[in-house]
């Protein structure tokens, strides 16, 4: 099963995967948070290695930091220094109680079919107003890497169809080129929505 295989990968490659050498991805990091008021509180969903999370406690942000790998978990709060909570995003149940979502290269691992009520568990997550970032490798169908994890592949018509029928506002939609884990050229699509009322 495909999240069986993705989660593997991260379980057992978390310590090369947490250290690899990782630009922060800066440029968006502050645009997102330029957007939001000091000291908000976000939660980012995938933290990885924990450098996002990292940096955005560094802003003064009041962020709590999840990853579905246990492992990955482990090694994040060796860098933050502070609690990673272990969970799917499918599980994420919480109401009105963040200001920000920060999904960067996460949620490219959610099966298509969960996409939707993804969506709709973050907006339930986010107070009105709130918004939510996400990053995601373009593609026109699911498939695997050569690691063997998932990935949705979405265009940005398909995402941008799902988020407008999902309720989310304000739906900004960037391509660009750049890289992966795997070393191979990858076209990016990120997004910013608002959660309106």
């Amino acid at each position: 099963m495909h999240r069986d295989s993705t989660s593997a990968f991260y379980d057992e490659n978390a310590e090369i995967y947490a250290n690899r050498a990782r630009s922060l991805p800066k440029q968006q990091l502050d645009a997102f948070l330029a957007r939001l008021a000091p000291g908000a509180a976000i939660i980012e969903l995938g933290c990885g290695g924990g450098q996002d999370s990292a940096y955005m406690l560094s802003q003064g942000f009041d962020v709590t930091p999840t990853d579905g790998s246990a492992e990955l978990a482990r090694q994040a709060e060796m860098l933050i220094g502070r609690p990673v909570k272990v969970m799917l995003f499918q599980q994420l149940d919480a109401e009105s109680a963040y200001d920000g979502v920060w999904a960067h290269a996460s949620l490219l691992h959610v099966p298509r079919s969960e996409l939707a009520d993804v969506f709709a568990r973050i907006r339930g997550a986010l107070r009105t107003g709130g918004r939510l970032h996400a990053s995601f490798k373009a593609g026109e169908a699911e498939g695997y890497d050569g690691f063997g994890r998932y990935y949705n592949y979405p265009s940005a018509d398909w995402l941008s169809e799902l988020l407008t029928n999902s309720g989310w506002r304000n739906i900004a939609i960037s391509e660009s080129d750049g890289g992966g884990y795997d070393g191979k050229p990858t076209r990016w699509i990120t997004v910013m929505a608002l959660r309106a009322a």
